[in-house]
């Protein structure tokens, strides 16, 4: 019991940055139309930046506003001078753009820093693990993870359902042309959009940066499983993004703990190893094209 409550909050912390990430991305995409494979670039950015700052400073804390404003800004910069020119262009076109930013991306980071990972020192109060039941002992820095989702979920909530900018953002992702037609500013509500997706990312790099290495092209590894959340949620779904982010962040912690030792007792302990890594690595994967199956557009998709 203990090691499946254990899995379950692994599960649920994977969860969270995934919606973290998905979040951004799946309001990118579902009000500005654009394709941004550049978004795993942006969590990669506020994990260096944060990283750097906090190493510099001394101080875990430092680093989480360091992040949060190092991807904005590079939010802000990347939807002026390129992704603004690629509004009325087709998704080939955004694409090949963005890919082109992953590169340039990557080798900044690797002139700046070099290619040897880096790490995130923990405060020392979430060094050492605290029991949570007799018998469980967990690490208190990926609760705290957990409780940063989960209050970063109720802020957007709070934000899309009752401010004007929340009903911007809703509205802009039912239907663009009639929010330009009623005169709002759809060139800043693009940018306040990009802007925020940015910030979302790079806490997202920051946080994960104590649990693993913060590399060069570290965006990319997680960059395809935030796509299949978006896809599973529903384009433009921040509800979809926390449903599905800790939905398949719970399944996939589960498929790779459980399923080989599952398997053992059906067949030899080489092949089944071997066939529960394969299947769990798949499984999101034939979870989206199951749940695209019965809904195309996705479990919560806007205006589904």
């Amino acid at each position: 019991m203990t090691l499946i409550i254990e899995q379950l909050l692994n599960g649920l912390q994977y969860g969270v940055m995934l919606f973290l990430l998905a979040a951004g991305l799946t309001l990118i995409f579902g009000i500005m139309g654009v394709i941004n494979l550049a978004h795993g670039s942006l969590y990669m950015v506020g994990a260096f930046a944060g990283t750097w700052v906090a190493t510099e400073t001394g101080s875990f804390w430092a680093g989480i506003p360091a992040a949060l404003v190092a991807a904005m800004l590079t939010g802000f910069v990347i939807e002026a001078a390129v992704v603004r020119r690629l509004y009325s262009r087709d998704h080939l076109d955004q694409v090949l753009a963005t890919f082109a930013l992953i590169l340039i991306f990557n080798q900044i980071i690797v002139l700046i820093f070099g290619r040897a990972p880096i790490y995130t020192a923990l405060p020392e109060a979430f060094s050492n693990s605290i029991e949570l039941i007799p018998g469980l002992s967990y690490p208190p820095y990926r609760l705290l993870i957990i409780v940063v989702g989960l209050l970063v979920a109720v802020g957007l909530w709070a934000l899309i359902s009752y401010t004007r900018i929340g009903m911007l953002v809703r509205a802009g992702s039912t239907n663009r042309d009639m929010v330009r037609a009623l005169g709002v500013d759809i060139r800043l509500l693009y940018t306040f959009v990009f802007g925020l997706g940015a910030m979302l990312a790079g806490l997202a790099g920051f946080m994960t940066g104590p649990l693993l290495a913060v590399q060069v092209g570290m965006g990319e590894q997680i960059l395809l499983s935030t796509f299949v959340v978006v896809v599973i949620g529903g384009v433009g779904s921040i509800k979809g993004a926390f449903v599905a982010g800790i939905g398949l962040g719970v399944i996939d912690t589960c498929l790779r703990a459980f399923l080989p030792g599952l398997l053992r007792g059906l067949m030899p302990i080489s092949e089944a190893d071997a066939l529960g890594l394969g299947i769990s690595s798949m499984g999101i994967y034939l979870l989206m094209a199951i749940v695209l199956l019965v809904r195309p557009k996705g479990l919560f998709s806007v205006g589904g």
